[in-house]
């Protein structure tokens, strides 16, 4: 129902009780408020970045990848460590942090990490891992949309980094009782944080034939989606969708397999970024992030299908332009959101043996942008 979608969709509201309690401070009590060091106002780092690995390293991006892989292998990590340039002391924000693998990395270099996530489970995990920074690393429940008020609340004044790795850990996919793979029974979730109001199964079962179809097409980009929707909504009168399988098969009989790719993939992509409302939460946290990223700071995203990248691309191309222009315009004028330039113009991708010893890698784009000393209006 149109009720539904626009009430899973709508901001979620930050709980302070959460956010000042033990987990917005696990592990950054002893830290003093506002613990970032002042930005530098003079000069910003050059375009070839300056932190990327040495052949020293090359062992330690090794053990990076070895550590935690029963959880989620870092992807692209040392893309990620070279153009964030770390340096000791300085604070990053993992505002997606998973395995925390890329967070290790960061931490090993000498930074400090502040990681943030959403999915308990992988909270749990980051935080036993990375237990020997302790003094080092903060882990904060919490979707990253809500960064800016969570680093506010918790009294940091500024970052040197910002990563957001967007896409779904393996961990995530691989157990069954998340609801996120079609290949292996379980509940019809796909809640990226347990907490979260609406699941994939009341999507499917409540909403009407029109306002899934949208979902599959904006979403999946399902060409099939009215078809696939008119269905769903059909077989849900005679037996509710409760099942991964049951859906994906219902779905594999309506559109027969062709190629590698089963039939559900988009409408299982579609449901997921629903219900979890991620292209909104990731329009909300790239527009947050000039206000906190420091001058000469920069801005790593690794995307994984093409509507995430779609966004971030007309973000940072939009916010890196000195001048705006219209045909009606007698002149350009100055561009109010001129906050970053571009370190690379296309994205960057796996390298073939990245792809190799990790095929679920082969989708993921990395793109980055340096934060500029243009001033960020208060809102």
């Amino acid at each position: 129902m149109r009720k539904l979608l626009s009430r899973f969709l709508s901001p979620n509201i930050l709980r302070p009780s959460v956010i000042a309690g033990i987990n917005a401070r696990y592990h950054l009590s002893q830290w003093p408020v506002g613990c970032a060091p002042r930005p530098n106002l003079f000069g910003n780092r050059n375009e070839a970045s300056p932190g990327g690995p040495s052949s020293d390293n090359k062992s330690r991006f090794k053990r990076a990848r070895g550590s935690g892989n029963d959880y989620h292998l870092p992807v692209l990590l040392e893309e990620v460590t070279h153009y964030l340039a770390p340096q000791r002391d300085k604070l990053y924000l993992d505002a997606t942090l998973g395995g925390g693998g890329h967070s290790e990395q960061l931490l090993r270099i000498g930074a400090r990490v502040i990681g943030l996530d959403q999915d308990p489970a992988a909270l749990s995990f980051a935080r036993a891992r990375l237990t020997d920074y302790r003094d080092s690393f903060g882990a904060i429940q919490g979707n990253f949309r809500e960064f800016g008020d969570i680093l506010e609340t918790i009294g940091i004044s500024g970052l040197d980094g910002v990563l957001l790795d967007l896409g779904i850990s393996s961990r995530q996919v691989d157990d069954a009782d998340r609801g996120f793979s079609f290949t292996k029974p379980g509940p019809l979730d796909m809640r990226m944080d347990p907490d979260a109001e609406v699941t994939a199964a009341e999507l499917v079962n409540t909403c009407e034939e029109e306002e899934l179809a949208r979902v599959f097409y904006q979403y999946g980009e399902e060409r099939a989606s009215r078809k696939i929707a008119r269905g769903i909504v059909e077989r849900r009168l005679v037996k509710p969708f409760q099942c991964t399988t049951d859906l994906a098969e219902f779905v594999e009989s309506m559109m027969p397999r062709r190629g590698k790719i089963h039939p559900a993939t988009r409408v299982f992509q579609a449901l997921r970024i629903a219900v979890n409302n991620e292209l909104r939460a990731l329009e909300e946290a790239l527009t947050e992030v000039p206000r906190w990223l420091r001058p000469g700071g920069r801005l790593v995203v690794i995307s994984f299908h093409s509507l995430e990248d779609r966004i971030v691309k007309s973000y940072l191309k939009r916010c890196s332009k000195a001048q705006l222009d219209r045909p009606e315009w007698p002149a350009p004028k100055a561009n109010p959101e001129h906050y970053f330039k571009l370190v690379m113009q296309k994205g960057l991708t796996p390298s073939p043996d990245e792809i190799k010893s990790n095929p679920r890698a082969r989708s993921a784009r990395l793109r980055v942008a340096e934060r500029l000393q243009t001033a960020v209006p208060k809102s």
